[in-house]
């Protein structure tokens, strides 16, 4: 129950011993602080990393090729590895249950005009599936789709600042566009997280391109989504042996690291979690560190509070106070104490989070905050530290007999 006189009692020893009470709080105050900075640190360098895989999705590979740096089976350096429909196909079969989705990449640069306005700009030709590694956004009308594939149609889908640069604030979906000399119809306008340059991009069916830029069967890149089912092990394992069997499949030396890369977005994430995890590991250790040493601190105050008091202790205890209402007062306090200095270390580190994070992006910091989450648990942990650093000597007060406490100089 709600005791208002007890609550007056604290106050009033609050406001009799400033000094004291200040004391008691710095320490926490200083370590909610310093855990809190160091939390919000290690949470804007999780924000970079996630930002710079924000339009890639988390499940990607990368198959890409370039010349050879190593002498293999009679073929000689420096031979020119191109990839085909062929290969494509081939990890489409040979991996068909590991995969989610998967797209090839032609890369070209193509100007685009429209009426008396025209630019050049990023293309890529590929798939349909391509709109799921990619993580596009449609903003009008639809993506590239398997009829387009298949009829090899003259079909572009542009980006949102390709709209404002050809068509300015109109409609742009179903009209058409002369794309290096050729015309296109827009079926499709989509936005992009990964920025304007993503935003500046076009796509086209694969075939399209590959019988207009060509007339061949090349490709650029294969792009594969693996089963999201997959652990980051797994996905390693998966990555690891398919970059094997293309090695084998294109006649590439097994060490020839310049020929061809797998670029598996398994590795990146194992990797990143587990320096996150450190770090976290760290921030919780320091900021433990601290924390214990705050409580130690008002421990001790706790106690010289306790002796300063002892008489008084006495008279209640003759007076006929219970030993719980004597601990109750002593560890109300000391949370009291703990709660308000740690609300205002936390309130302080938040603050100033808040007030640099913009500075620190040049340090790959972005958006250095402290969740929700935390806050729940700071509050926790306040609580917990409160009722520690009371508890010990206050169970000592509440143990001293009246006579003893009486002659107490």
């Amino acid at each position: 129950m709600f005791d208002l006189d007890r609550w007056r009692e604290i106050f009033q020893s609050i406001s009799k011993n400033k000094l004291r009470s200040v004391m008691s709080g710095f320490t926490v105050a200083f370590a909610i602080l310093l855990f809190t900075l160091l939390f919000g640190i290690v949470s804007g360098l999780s924000n970079s990393f996630k930002g710079a895989f924000v339009d890639d999705a988390q499940n990607s590979m990368f198959v890409r090729v370039w010349k050879t740096s190593k002498p293999y089976k009679g073929l000689q350096t420096g031979r020119r590895i191109q990839l085909k429909n062929k290969d494509f196909n081939y990890v489409k079969n040979e991996y068909e249950d590991k995969i989610q989705h998967l797209t090839a990449r032609i890369y070209k640069s193509v100007n685009i005009s429209y009426k008396n306005k025209s630019d050049n700009y990023r293309l890529r030709a590929v798939h349909p599936d391509h709109q799921f590694l990619e993580k596009t956004i449609m903003d009008e009308g639809r993506y590239i789709n398997e009829r387009d594939i298949k009829e090899k149609a003259k079909v572009i889908v542009i980006g949102r600042l390709v709209k404002q640069d050809l068509f300015g604030e109109k409609p742009a979906l179903g009209k058409r566009v002369n794309v290096s000399g050729i015309s296109y119809k827009i079926i499709g306008i989509f936005s992009d997280d990964g920025g304007d340059n993503e935003e500046r991009q076009t796509y086209m069916p694969v075939t399209t391109a590959q019988m207009i830029y060509g007339n061949n069967d090349h490709i650029s890149q294969i792009n594969i989504g693996y089963d999201p089912k997959l652990t980051l092990d797994q996905a390693i394992a998966f990555g690891n042996k398919m970059e094997r069997d293309l090695r084998k499949k294109l006649g590439i030396h097994p060490d020839d690291q310049s020929a061809l890369s797998v670029r598996n977005m398994a590795e990146a994430n194992k990797g990143i979690g587990t320096f996150m995890l450190a770090l976290y590991f760290i921030v919780i250790f320091v900021g433990s560190g601290t924390l214990i040493a705050g409580i130690i601190g008002i421990s001790n105050i706790m106690i010289f509070v306790i002796k300063e008091r002892t008489k008084e202790f006495g008279i209640r205890k003759a007076l006929g106070a219970k030993p719980a209402s004597i601990i109750g007062m002593v560890v109300q306090e000391s949370v009291l104490i703990t709660t308000i200095a740690g609300y205002l270390g936390l309130s302080l580190g938040t603050y100033i989070l808040s007030l640099i994070g913009d500075s620190l992006e040049k340090y790959f910091i972005k958006d250095p905050s402290v969740s929700p989450g935390i806050v729940i648990g700071a509050t926790i942990v306040l609580i917990l530290s409160g009722l520690i650093a009371g508890y010990v000597p206050a169970k000592r007060a509440a143990g001293i007999k009246p006579i003893v406490a009486l002659r107490a100089d």
